[in-house]
């Protein structure tokens, strides 16, 4: 149990007592947030208020692409088993929203049961209608992948600027950002999902990588949520390794425009599919790239708290920011006359009125909605049921920022300390843990770990002739004399110190001649791209000291 009792303005009468991170911000939401929310009618212009299930479930992975990126292949990849309602095919297949979720038996849950469902983070998607939701579904099956994490596949993304403004004029929208897909707005359900994952992944075809119109705005609406992107570039062993550097640097340069942040989005190269590489050459990059891709999702169940109180913060930063727009338009409108001609003004001022917010509460720039997307909003809304400047709301905001989330991050991390284990397991996540094709297996500080003999004989010889040269005493080369020879291999006294470490086995100061082929052993795996390792592994201990190591 956690608690504070923080009563120096005395203003809290009774101390706050969490059990959980999960309760703790339901609570802080319902009580301080919520009301300033309602009150300025975020809901209506950015999201939708939070329930109990979006506090309590399980880390979610979003999967955004142009058709026939892989989206679906990678999530059976994952799995390692068909998903009811999946489909796979080089023309756009998935036509709709699946989310991939755990279940007792195999089954598929249409969107207008999804959406009435208490205990799935999914209710407030009704506000979409019938249009979004006849496209929306959740497949359940028993998966172990699925007891850790769920996955969310999208449609895939068309191309074409015909395509793209024809379907703008169907549907009678002006402004080809907020233009349905399929009827429903695409871009703002899929920020509605964005806001809820923890990681979102867009996914490349680096056989024929072309970023569309239509993928670029979706991915500029995935704005403010860079931190929770990764990019993979799939289907890499479709090329030759001069084309997919290429293809990896126009990618890069694409991304740097379209994402327009100083931090470059991590990508990942490889084939998440479970057939034959095409082109093997890269073979080594792609399984180096999978694991560290797999461990940046398996790490998700462990930091599900910490990204929960941080997309908290976020939305308390924004809902502040509206509250000041909304009460510095109502402060600005007429009370009888001329409230049309007022709108109309402050609407195409709203720049101004950034500015002067941003000056008079010291707010950054970066905290304020996009202000194409605001005007827009604006036009349809009643300014004389704006709100005025409520300062208790805010007050209790800004408490909640500066204490009560402080305190919060105490409790995270005793709930991380209390199961540090926590991670997705099964699936691909297991293939390359054990045995003979986990990553790095025999390769590195690990040749010839299953070899009966010891695998630094074999280039004895060859380090025994520099031995003798080194003026060995009684079958030993001091420091000096080994450090002369060392530093020929140009690595740095870090390094060849740590070399010296785990050669020197008996920790007299000096080595001898298989000591001293262990430490040229252990420069050639660094020199070969490999890390050394903390600790000698038993297989590369010479075989006259293994009863003194043991």
């Amino acid at each position: 149990m956690f608690s504070w009792l923080g009563n120096e303005d005395g203003r809290r009468k009774d101390p706050e007592v969490y059990q959980t991170v999960s309760g703790g911000l339901k609570k802080l939401y319902k009580t301080k947030l919520l009301p300033l929310e309602e009150y300025y009618k975020f809901h209506a212009f950015h999201s939708p208020a939070l329930e109990d299930a979006d506090f309590d479930n399980k880390p979610m992975v979003l999967l955004v692409g142009q058709y026939s990126t892989g989206k679906t292949t990678f999530i059976r990849y994952l799995l390692e088993q068909d998903f009811p309602g999946m489909r796979i095919g080089p023309e756009p297949t998935t036509d709709s929203f699946i989310a991939v979720m755990q279940g007792d038996t195999e089954g598929i849950i249409p969107g207008n049961a999804l959406v009435v469902d208490p205990k799935k983070p999914f209710r407030k998607l009704n506000a979409f209608g019938n249009a979004f939701l006849n496209r929306f579904m959740c497949a359940q099956l028993p998966n172990p992948v699925l007891e850790s994490i769920s996955i969310i596949d999208t449609p895939g993304i068309l191309s074409g600027e015909k395509q793209r403004i024809s379907r703008a004029k169907e549907m009678g929208y002006s402004s080809l950002h907020r233009c349905p897909y399929g009827g429903y707005d695409f871009a703002a359900v899929l920020e509605w999902f964005a806001e809820r994952v923890d990681r979102i992944i867009l996914l490349f075809d680096a056989h024929k990588l072309d970023i569309s119109d239509e993928f670029s705005e979706v991915i500029k609406a995935l704005k403010n949520h860079e931190d929770k992107m990764r990019v993979v570039l799939n289907k890499a062993d479709q090329i030759e390794t001069q084309q997919l550097m290429r293809v990896y640097g126009a990618l890069m340069w694409s991304l740097g425009k379209i994402v327009n942040t100083p931090e470059v989005v991590r990508v990942y190269i490889g084939s998440f599919w479970s057939h034959q590489l095409l082109i093997p050459d890269n073979r080594k990059l792609f399984e180096a790239e999978e694991q560290d891709l797999f461990k940046d999702i398996q790490s998700l169940p462990r930091n599900a708290a910490l990204r929960k109180l941080n997309d908290l913060i976020k939305r308390a930063r924004l809902a502040k920011v509206h509250a000041y727009i909304i009460s510095s338009l109502k402060k600005e409108m007429p009370s009888v006359f001329g409230k049309d001609n007022k709108k109309k003004e402050l609407v195409n001022n709203l720049r101004e009125i950034y500015g002067r917010i941003v000056q008079e509460h010291q707010i950054s720039p970066g905290d304020f909605p996009n202000l194409k997307k605001m005007q827009e909003q604006l036009q349809a809304q009643d300014f004389s049921k704006f709100q005025p400047l409520k300062t208790k709301l805010l007050d209790a905001v800004e408490d909640m920022l500066t204490n009560d989330i402080a305190q919060l991050m105490v409790l995270v991390r005793q709930e991380e300390s209390r199961r540090p284990a926590q991670m997705v397991k099964g699936g691909a996540f297991e293939g390359t843990l054990h045995g003979p094709f986990g990553h790095g297996y025999g390769e590195g500080a690990a040749e010839g770990i299953d070899d009966a003999d010891w695998v630094v004989a074999k280039d004895k010889p060859l380090y025994d002739e520099i031995f003798y040269t080194l003026s060995p005493v009684d079958g030993k080369i001091t420091g000096a004399n080994a450090k002369r020879e060392m530093v020929k291999s140009k690595l740095p006294n870090s390094v060849l110190g740590k070399v010296w470490k785990l050669s020197d086995i008996d920790e007299d100061g000096m080595l001898d001649d298989e000591e001293f082929a262990l430490a040229n052993h252990l420069i050639k795996v660094k020199l070969e791209g490999h890390e050394l390792p903390g600790n000698l592994p038993s297989h590369l201990i010479p075989p006259s000291k293994r009863k003194l190591a043991g």
